[in-house]
């Protein structure tokens, strides 16, 4: 059976766990070639993928993947931009030094991926970017500054390079996940004072009652990344089972 995304060569950044983990892993379920790119060592890889150790907030170093990857393999034709930080804090006690960390690793890592990737998707006339948003660009939680400064940001960079290169053939578009049953996020509960109680109260949130899983974020960003979206640039999708649109007293 051929898969949905037979052949492309996808770049997945934060491949090494979570949401980042479920896209490589999906992707290459579905023919893709993956080339994961973390600041975690991983397994090398085989003929058919290649994971990177790589931090995507230094350009040099995304460069020489991004130069390894179409030595290797030819080309480029999907990247998932995933790798992201959480920076919570308040607002006048920021550091500096904190909302520069935020704003590299979640708006600008995307841009500095997406700068050296374009050029060969470009060239070929066709491609496709998936940025991983969040639905703190959609809702502010008090609390969680400067990190849905950044997201909104990510979707603004979404919507700009999307129209910018749409007539070239390659569509820019973006996901923002609710709360996602991550490693990350169930170390988040595991903190709580009272765990099950915390999860309980989170589950009650949803409309859908439950909370998502990393592979239906991963199932939403192959069929934007496959040619069945081939007419979708320059839009986001909220992945929350709905609880961004409840109104809530």
């Amino acid at each position: 059976m051929t898969g949905r995304l037979q052949g492309k060569i996808s770049v997945v950044t934060g491949s090494a766990r979570g949401i980042g983990a479920s896209i490589a892993s999906l992707f290459a379920e579905h023919g893709a070639r993956v080339i994961g790119l973390d600041c975690y060592p991983t397994e090398p890889g085989n003929e058919e993928s290649l994971n990177l150790t790589v931090d995507v907030t230094r350009p040099a170093q995304v460069n020489e993947a991004v130069t390894a990857t179409i030595e290797r393999f030819g080309r480029i034709d999907v990247l998932i931009n995933n790798a992201g930080a959480n920076v919570f804090a308040d607002p006048l006690r920021l550091t500096d030094a904190d909302w520069e960390r935020c704003f590299d690793v979640d708006l600008k890592a995307a841009w500095t991926v997406s700068k050296a990737v374009l050029p060969s998707m470009l060239s070929q006339g066709r491609g496709a970017i998936v940025n991983i948003a969040s639905v703190h660009a959609h809702k502010v939680i008090p609390g969680c500054f400067p990190y849905p400064v950044a997201k909104h940001g990510l979707i603004g960079l979404t919507r700009a390079l999307g129209i910018e290169y749409a007539a070239r053939g390659v569509r820019v578009n973006s996901i923002s996940p609710g709360l996602i049953l991550t490693p990350l996020a169930e170390s988040w509960l595991a903190s709580q004072p009272d765990p099950e109680a915390e999860r309980r109260r989170q589950i009650e949130l949803s409309p859908s009652k439950r909370i998502g899983t990393p592979l239906e974020v991963a199932y939403t960003a192959l069929f934007l990344a496959s040619d069945e979206a081939r007419f979708i640039n320059a839009a986001d999708i909220l992945i929350d089972g709905g609880r961004s649109q409840l109104y809530h007293e």
